[in-house]
C-alpha cells in the first residue's frame, strides 16, 4: 500500500494572496534593518540595486565573502510571480549590473564573489551567457570556478534531456583565503602512483583524508528538502545548507564578514551562524527578511534548522481539505 506523501504545511510565499496575509506579522518594512540582539546579523528589507541601501547594511564594514542569490529569471512551476519571475534579458542585465557594483563596492581587498544562477534551456540558456559576458566588465574580479549542482526537481523528461543542475560561478577579488575542505565520499582510488620530491607514492599515501576533495561538480548535495529538517515551506528557491556551508568553510575564516543581498529563505544567515561568522543580509520583499529572522530565532531556540512539514507562520490557520 501506498503511503501519500504529506503536503507542505503552506502554499508558495510568493503567492500574492497568501503574502498579503502574512505582511500583516513582518516586523520590518522598507528601509528597516533588524539588528541582532546578540551582535552577531543584521538583516533588512532592502533593495540590492540601491547603492545607498547596500552601504546601510554594511555599517561601515567590508565583506570577506559574497554568497549572491539573484532571481534568475526563471519562473518557477510555470508561475510567475512579483518575486520569481522572467523579465526583458536587457532589463534583467542591468539589474544584475547594479548589484554586482554594489557587491563590488563593499569587498575587501581580498574577498571572494559566488553567484547562484540558473539557464532557461527553453530561451537559449538565458540568463546564464549574458550574466557571464557582463562579468568581464568587472576588472576587479577574476573568474576562478563554474561549479554545477544536482537539482533533485527538473523538467524536460518526456522530449528532452531532464534538466536537473543549478550553476555556481565563483569570482575572486585580489588573493583572498582558501581552505580545502573534503566532501562525506570515501576515497577508493588506489594504484595511481606520482613521483613526490623523489619517491613513488601511492594516492591514498598522499591523501591527508580518508575522503574525497569536492571538483565542480557537486553530486554529493541534493535538493530534497520535503525530506529534510530545513525545509522551508513555501520557499521555491531555497539553497541547500550543506552547499552554502561548504563555501563559507571554504572561503571564509571564523569572525569574517559573510553578505547575500537575496536573502529568501535565510540559508547563508543560519550556515554563518552554525559556522561563527558574521552576516549582513537583506530582501526586498518584508516576507522573506521576517522569515529569515524567524529562522534564525528558531536555530537558537530548538537548535532545528527549518520547518520541514510545519508552518513558519503559525498565526496564519491554513484550511486543508479532510
Amino acid at each position: 500500500m501506498l503511503i501519500p506523501m504529506p503536503k507542505e504545511a503552506i502554499p508558495r510565499l510568493d503567492d500574492n494572496n497568501f503574502r498579503q496575509q502574512i505582511l500583516h506579522y513582518c516586523r520590518l518594512k522598507a528601509g528597516e534593518i533588524w539588528e541582532d540582539p546578540l551582535g552577531r546579523h543584521r538583516i533588512g528589507v532592502l533593495d540590492a540595486v540601491s547603492r545607498d541601501d547596500c552601504s546601510h547594511i554594511s555599517n561601515g564594514n567590508k565583506v570577506d565573502l559574497f554568497i549572491q542569490d539573484p532571481p534568475y529569471n526563471i519562473t518557477v512551476g510555470n508561475k510567475n510571480t512579483k518575486q520569481l519571475s522572467r523579465v526583458n534579458i536587457d532589463e534583467y542585465i542591468a539589474f544584475s549590473r547594479n548589484w554586482v557594483n554594489n557587491s563590488l563596492n563593499l569587498m575587501s581587498e581580498n574577498s571572494h564573489l559566488y553567484i547562484w544562477l540558473g539557464a532557461d534551456q527553453k530561451r537559449g540558456f538565458q540568463p546564464l551567457p549574458e550574466f557571464m559576458i557582463l562579468m568581464r566588465e568587472f576588472e576587479k574580479l577574476k573568474s576562478r570556478s563554474f561549479i554545477s549542482l544536482r537539482n533533485q526537481r527538473g523538467y524536460g523528461t518526456q522530449k528532452n534531456w531532464m534538466a536537473v543542475r543549478q550553476e555556481l560561478l565563483y569570482y575572486a577579488k585580489g588573493d583572498p583565503y582558501f581552505k580545502v575542505t573534503y566532501t562525506d565520499i570515501p576515497k577508493v582510488l588506489k594504484g595511481y602512483y606520482k613521483t613526490v620530491n623523489g619517491k613513488v607514492t601511492d594516492n591514498m599515501e598522499r591523501s591527508k583524508s580518508d575522503t574525497i576533495r569536492p571538483g565542480n561538480i557537486w553530486l554529493d548535495i541534493q535538493q530534497v528538502f520535503y525530506r529534510m529538517e530545513e525545509n522551508i515551506p513555501g520557499a521555491y528557491a531555497q539553497k541547500p545548507l550543506k552547499s552554502i556551508e561548504r563555501i563559507i568553510k571554504t572561503s571564509s575564516r571564523p569572525g569574517d564578514m559573510v553578505a547575500d543581498f537575496f536573502a529568501h529563505s535565510g540559508t547563508t544567515l543560519i550556515a554563518a551562524e552554525k559556522l561563527n561568522r558574521r552576516c549582513i543580509t537583506f530582501d526586498r520583499d518584508p516576507v522573506f527578511a521576517e522569515l529569515t529572522i524567524r529562522r534564525l530565532e528558531r536555530y537558537r531556540k530548538t537548535g532545528k534548522t527549518g520547518w520541514q512539514w510545519e508552518n513558519p507562520f503559525p498565526e496564519i490557520v491554513i484550511e486543508t481539505k479532510p
